[in-house]
């Protein structure tokens, strides 16, 4: 299979990203999760799929009992429904899926890239955000998972791979070092499992900075790219742990 290179950060929309879709939303709750309630600080989002336009997709942050603005727990439902009806046509609940405490959720985002992972079976991403808000010690990452529909399931196939993280210390005026990873999936050829291969490439940036002369001077040294390849086993792709966000 030839491989396709997926930018992604592309193929993703914002909150409510069709008619209709906002009064789904508190419809989907209620019918999924009767009785609870979408956390207010962290932004529902759907998206109608692009390789499908009578299926939308949406991911719900429901909150629990004890979370306060900046530190929490919350539970996640992902869903696919009829675009034209709202209907749920797939669903998955995720107990405890987004958790935030010294660094903040800052958006959810809906992945269409094309995740071909089989010629029959494609997958969509849910990528989750995260910031710790800080100057002097920045911290963002983004933790991609993967999601296929099963009958009336989602599976989740990936699970929480950085695609991107990045942070350091500096004194705030101009020394100090920064170091950011950037990771994009290609999609490899199948193997006896008749999924695709993900080939996961790694490129990170360290950039010192000093001051020099009364004059702030950066320096950006550039590591070699690694190249990992995630196979499908027992109905997902194992993330490796040094690849895997951590709260």
């Amino acid at each position: 299979m030839k491989r396709t290179l997926l930018a992604l950060v592309f193929a993703c929309a914002p909150l409510l990203a069709h008619a209709g879709c906002e009064d789904n939303v508190a419809k989907w709750v209620q019918q999924l999760q009767p009785g609870r309630a979408l956390d207010e600080n962290r932004t529902a989002v759907c998206k109608v799929w692009p390789a499908n336009t009578a299926l939308t997709i949406a991911a719900l942050p429901l909150s629990r009992p004890g979370n306060t603005d900046i530190q929490g727990t919350d539970d996640l439902e992902v869903l696919v429904a009829d675009t034209a009806t709202g209907a749920v046509v797939a669903h998955r609940y995720e107990k405890a899926a987004l958790q935030f405490d010294a660094v903040a959720i800052r958006e959810l985002v809906i992945d269409t890239a094309p995740y071909q992972l089989t010629p029959q079976q494609r997958a969509f991403g849910i990528r989750v955000d995260y910031d710790n808000m800080s100057r002097a010690s920045p911290y963002e990452a983004k933790a991609l998972s993967l999601y296929v529909m099963q009958g009336s399931t989602l599976s989740k196939v990936l699970g929480g791979l950085n695609v991107k993280e990045s942070g350091g210390e500096w004194d705030e005026n101009c020394a100090g070092t920064l170091h950011e990873t950037v990771r994009t999936i290609a999609i490899g050829p199948a193997d006896k499992s008749g999924y695709a291969a993900l080939k996961v490439t790694s490129k990170t940036n360290t950039t010192v900075s000093a001051l020099k002369a009364g004059n702030c001077v950066d320096h950006t040294k550039t590591a070699k790219p690694s190249i990992a390849t995630l196979q499908y086993r027992d109905g997902h792709y194992e993330v490796p742990k040094t690849m895997r966000y951590s709260n």
